[in-house]
C-alpha cells in the first residue's frame, strides 16, 4: 500500500454506491431507449451529493434507495431517462434544502413536474389524520392525468421500502404491509405489473404471516423436485410438435406466489397439499413473418390439444379481448400425463413484456404502432379515473373503498343492443352498465333487458350477456342503489347526485329549525341548534337539518327548556361521545370528567392476557380471532383494545388508513376464557358418524357445541359445527382427531 492509498483510505460505502450505478447505468444501456446517459449519470451525482453522509435506518447510504428505485424503474418497468431521473431525484426536495426550482433550472420543465408530484404524496398514501387520507390518495391519482410516470415511480419506491422492510418496528411493518396490501398491489395490477404486484402482495405476506410464509417455501422446495420431473415428461412432446411447426420460443414452468398459495388455502378452506394448480406453464414465442400473433396464439393451442384433453370451461381467451390492464394471452388447462390439471398461458415476446412490464410496455408498443388509434381498456380506465376525480368529497374515507372497487377486479364482456363491446368488472350489475353508457342513463335507468329478459337494477351480470337499458325521465338516484353497483364511476355518481339532494333538503331543514327558534321566541346560534340536535341524537347539524326535512324529527313546541342554558359543554360533549361510541339513549349519559385515556408502548408487543379479556381489550367481531392466531390491535376511540386476525379485510382497511393505531401483540395462555370458531366437515353419509363426531367433540375435548348443522345428499355429508375453545391448539388437535373417524374426508377452520 502506498502513502496516497494510507492518506485516502477506499470508504467501502462509496464501492458500494459507486458498483450499483455502474449496474444502472449497463441496464439501461442494455435497453432499447435513446441513450441519454450523461442525464443520468448528472441526476446521480446531484443526488449523491444532496444526500451525502445520509444513512437509511439499516444503516445503508440514503442514496442506496433512489439506486433501487431506479433500478427498479428501468428493468421492472422498462421506463426510460425522464423516469430514471426522476426516481435518482425523488427525495431530494423533501429531505434535503433543494427545491422544485433547483431541479428544474438543472433537469428542466418535466422532470421537476415528476419530482414534484412525487414530493407531494411523499408522506404514504394515507395521513395520520383520517380526513387527509382520501385527499392524499386522491391526489396521487390525479397525477395519471398530468403523468402516468409519478404512480410508476412510487410504486417502484414503494417496492424497494417492502424489501427492505425488516429493519421497521413490527407495528410499522404490520401498517406499511396493510397499506402496500390494500392499496398499492392492486394499483400495480391494475397497471398491468404482474411481477410487481406478486412481489408486492409476497412481501406483504412474509411480514404479516412470517410462520405461514415460511411454511409454504419449505413446502414448494419439498415439492421442487417431482414438479419437475412432471414439467419434463408434460413438455417433451408439446416441444417435438412446436419444433415441427419451426417456431422460435420457451417453455417454462412458472410456480404460483406463496401468497396465491396461501389466499386460495384461505378462501377454500383447504390445505397446502389440496392446491392443484401449484405451477402453470407458460409459452412465449417469436412472431413469425406475415402470421398474425393472435393466430399463432391459436396454432399453438391446437397443437396441445392434439397431444392433451382440454378443460372446456377453462379457455380464457384474452388475445381477442385484453384484460383491461393491457394483459393478453390464451390461457388453457389440460390434463397432464400423471392426471393433474395444468393451466398453459400462450403469449408472444410482445405480449409477455406488456404482462413483465405493464403500462410503460403497453404504451411503448401503441408508440410503434401508429395505427393503433382505439384506446384500450388500459387508456379507458385510466380516463374513467380521471373523470371520478373531478369533484369527490376530500373528506370522504369511503373514497378509498370506491376507488379500489376497480382496482383488483377480474372483468367481464358483456354486449349493447347495437352488439358493441362493452368491459365492465366482475360482479357489475345492470345499474353499472347503465353508469358505463353515459351519467345521465344511469341517472335514469329503472330497469334493463338482459338477453331480452325483463330484470331489476341489482341484477349481475356474466360475460356474453346482451343489455338493453330502460328509462324514465322521472327516475333519481336512490340511496339504495349504492349496494347495486360493482364499479367506482357508478358509485361516485350516484353518490354526487345523493349528496346534491341531501345538502338541498339539509338547507329547507334548516330553515324549518330556524323558523321554530323565531315561533318560541328563542334567539338562535350554532351552540343552542347544536344542543336541539344532540337532543334528538345527531353529532351533525346536517344531519339533523335533513331529517327535519323528511319528516323523520317533529320539532317540539318546547324547545326552549331543551336548549336551555344551563344545558352546559360539559354534557354536550358527554353525549356527543355517547353517540359518536354507540350508546343509544344520550340522555342517560352520566356527565363526569372525560377519563385520561391509556398510553401504549409501541416498542414492545401489547400481552393478550386472560385477566384483562374484555375489559382492556376485545376481539372483532369480523373476524373473531382467538389465542395463537396471528393477530394484531387497533386503538379505538375510547382507547380500547380491539383485536383482529392479521388476514382480516376489516384489518387491513384498519392498517392501511389508521396506521398510528396499529400494536404488535402476543397472546398469552387462556385456559378458562373461550372463544368461538367454526368447523366445516366432509364425509360420507354413513349410520352413525355424526354422533360419533359430537361424542369426541363432547367427551374427549370437553368442547361446547353452540350450532350444528349438517347437510347429507347422495351419499355425501358436508356442514358447520361452531363451538368454543380455548386456542388455535384447541382447533388443531381437535382437526386431526375428528379426520381420523372412518368416513370423514376433511376437517378444517373456516370464517364464520
Amino acid at each position: 500500500m502506498d502513502k496516497s492509498d494510507m492518506q485516502n483510505p477506499i470508504n467501502p460505502d462509496e464501492i458500494m454506491i459507486q458498483n450499483e450505478f455502474e449496474k444502472l447505468k449497463s441496464d439501461y444501456l442494455k435497453s432499447n431507449h435513446r441513450q441519454k446517459i450523461e442525464l443520468i449519470t448528472k441526476a446521480f451525482n446531484f443526488a449523491n451529493h444532496a444526500h451525502n453522509g445520509v444513512k437509511r435506518r439499516d444503516g445503508t447510504p440514503y442514496i442506496m434507495h433512489p439506486l433501487a428505485v431506479a433500478l427498479i424503474c428501468c428493468n421492472g418497468m422498462g421506463l426510460g431517462s425522464t423516469s430514471i431521473c426522476s426516481a435518482l431525484l425523488h427525495d431530494v426536495v423533501e429531505d434535503t434544502d433543494f427545491t422544485v426550482e433547483d431541479i428544474k433550472n438543472m433537469f428542466g420543465e418535466k422532470i421537476a413536474q415528476i419530482v414534484n408530484g412525487l414530493t407531494k404524496i411523499s408522506g404514504g398514501i394515507f395521513g395520520d389524520q383520517a380526513s387527509e387520507q382520501a385527499e392524499n390518495f386522491r391526489r396521487l391519482l390525479l397525477t395519471m392525468n398530468s403523468d402516468i410516470r409519478v404512480i410508476l415511480i412510487k410504486i417502484a419506491d414503494r417496492l424497494h421500502n417492502m424489501r427492505t422492510l425488516g429493519s421497521m418496528r413490527s407495528d410499522k411493518q404490520f401498517k406499511i404491509a396493510g397499506e402496500t396490501l390494500y392499496i398499492y398491489a392492486p394499483l400495480a395490477y391494475r397497471l398491468g405489473l404482474f411481477t410487481i404486484k406478486s412481489e408486492l402482495e409476497d412481501l406483504s405476506f412474509k411480514y404479516e404471516h412470517p410462520e405461514d410464509y415460511a411454511s409454504i417455501h419449505d413446502k414448494l422446495a419439498q415439492t421442487e423436485e417431482a414438479r419437475n420431473t412432471l414439467f419434463e415428461y408434460f413438455a417433451e412432446p408439446v416441444r417435438d410438435k412446436l419444433d415441427k411447426m419451426g417456431l422460435k420460443y420457451e417453455m417454462r414452468a412458472r410456480v404460483k406466489s406463496a401468497y396465491s398459495i396461501w389466499h386460495k388455502m384461505q378462501a377454500k378452506g383447504v390445505l397446502f397439499e389440496d392446491i392443484y394448480d401449484l405451477y402453470a406453464v407458460r409459452i412465449v414465442f417469436e412472431p413469425l413473418p406475415d402470421v398474425d400473433d393472435k393466430n399463432l396464439c391459436w396454432d399453438i393451442y391446437s397443437a396441445i390439444t392434439d397431444i392433451y384433453q382440454i378443460r372446456p370451461e377453462r379457455i380464457r381467451d384474452w388475445v381477442g379481448r385484453p384484460k383491461t390492464n393491457g394483459y393478453q394471452a390464451l390461457h388453457l388447462t389440460v390434463m397432464g400425463p400423471n392426471g393433474q390439471w395444468i393451466e398453459i398461458q400462450i403469449r408472444s415476446h410482445r405480449m409477455n413484456d406488456i404482462a413483465e412490464k405493464g403500462l410503460a410496455a403497453h404504451w411503448k408498443y401503441k408508440e410503434k404502432n401508429k395505427e393503433i388509434e382505439e384506446d384500450t381498456e388500459l387508456d379507458k380506465w385510466v380516463n374513467t379515473i380521471t373523470e371520478i376525480l373531478e369533484s369527490p368529497d376530500p373528506n370522504a374515507l369511503d373514497f378509498l373503498d370506491t376507488i379500489k372497487l376497480d382496482l383488483f377486479s377480474s372483468d367481464i364482456s358483456v354486449f349493447t343492443p347495437k352488439g358493441d363491446i362493452k368491459t365492465l368488472p366482475q360482479g357489475a350489475t345492470a345499474l353499472d352498465f347503465a353508469y358505463s353508457l353515459h351519467t345521465d342513463i344511469g341517472n335514469k335507468c329503472i330497469g334493463a333487458k338482459v338477453n331480452h329478459r325483463l330484470v331489476p337494477l341489482s341484477h349481475r351480470l356474466t360475460s356474453g350477456d346482451q343489455i338493453e337499458i330502460l328509462t324514465s325521465r322521472s327516475q333519481e338516484p336512490q340511496p339504495e342503489w349504492l349496494s347495486f353497483v360493482a364499479t367506482a364511476k357508478a358509485r361516485a355518481k350516484i353518490d354526487a347526485v345523493l349528496k346534491r339532494t341531501r345538502k338541498e333538503g339539509a338547507k329547507k331543514g334548516e330553515e324549518k329549525v330556524l323558523a321554530a327558534f323565531n315561533k318560541a321566541g328563542i334567539e338562535t346560534n350554532s351552540s343552542k341548534i347544536d344542543k336541539l340536535a344532540l337532543y334528538f341524537g345527531f353529532p351533525k347539524r346536517e344531519d339533523f337539518y335533513y331529517s327535519v326535512e323528511k319528516g323523520n324529527v317533529m320539532i317540539p313546541d318546547n324547545i326552549k327548556k331543551i336548549v336551555k342554558d344551563k344545558a352546559d359543554s360539559t354534557w354536550l360533549k358527554s353525549v356527543r361521545q355517547a353517540l359518536r361510541f354507540g350508546t343509544k339513549d344520550s340522555t342517560e349519559v352520566a356527565v363526569e370528567p372525560d377519563k385520561e385515556k391509556p398510553t401504549f408502548d409501541k416498542t414492545k408487543p401489547y400481552i393478550l392476557s386472560e385477566g384483562t379479556y374484555n375489559l382492556n381489550y376485545e376481539v372483532a367481531s369480523c373476524c373473531k380471532p382467538i389465542p395463537g392466531d396471528d393477530a394484531l390491535g387497533f386503538i379505538n376511540d375510547d382507547g380500547k383494545v380491539v383485536v383482529h386476525k392479521r388476514s382480516c379485510p376489516i384489518a387491513m382497511k384498519l392498517k392501511a388508513s389508521f396506521g398510528n393505531r396499529i400494536l404488535t401483540t402476543e397472546w398469552s395462555s387462556h385456559k378458562t376464557a373461550s372463544f368461538e370458531a367454526t368447523l366445516e366437515v366432509k364425509g360420507i353419509d354413513t349410520l352413525g358418524v355424526l354422533s360419533t363426531m359430537t361424542k369426541v367433540i363432547s367427551d374427549e375435548f370437553n368442547v361446547n357445541i353452540q350450532h350444528l348443522l349438517i347437510e347429507a345428499n347422495d351419499g355425501v355429508f358436508e356442514g358447520k359445527i361452531k363451538l368454543k375453545v380455548h386456542s388455535v391448539e384447541d382447533i388443531q388437535r381437535l382437526c386431526v382427531t375428528l379426520s381420523k373417524i372412518k368416513n370423514v374426508k376433511s376437517v378444517g377452520r373456516v370464517a364464520e
